[in-house]
């Protein structure tokens, strides 16, 4: 496994969400309470993107057909969604986001 850098913490001065690609797999970096979080974009309901979701407390809400997944964890909170999203490790050094991935 190895870390890649994906992002600034500068990139989250006027946003809250930011959607980046790493080895071609769509993920979104989330600032929330003053932590980082890096989901995969990807509602396991139906394959759609959570970006452009809404988010309430820890909580990502699919846009389309309002399945909610928790940010921490990826868990799959309430229907028509049933399985977890992926969550990604990820650290920062000095003000660089970097995601542990599998090159």
């Amino acid at each position: 496994m190895t870390w890649y850098p994906v992002a600034t913490t500068n990139d989250f001065i006027t946003e809250r969400v930011k959607t980046i690609f790493l080895h071609d797999v769509k993920i979104l970096l989330i600032h929330l309470n003053n932590r980082y979080y890096a989901i995969e974009d990807l509602c396991t309901h139906d394959g759609g993107d959570l970006s452009g979701g809404e988010i309430e407390g820890n909580e990502i809400i699919c846009p389309r057909h309002g399945a909610r997944f928790c940010i921490t964890t990826g868990e799959a909170l309430t229907p028509p969604a049933y399985e977890d999203i992926e969550t990604f490790p990820l650290k920062i050094e000095g003000d660089i986001i970097l995601i542990e991935s599998e090159g």
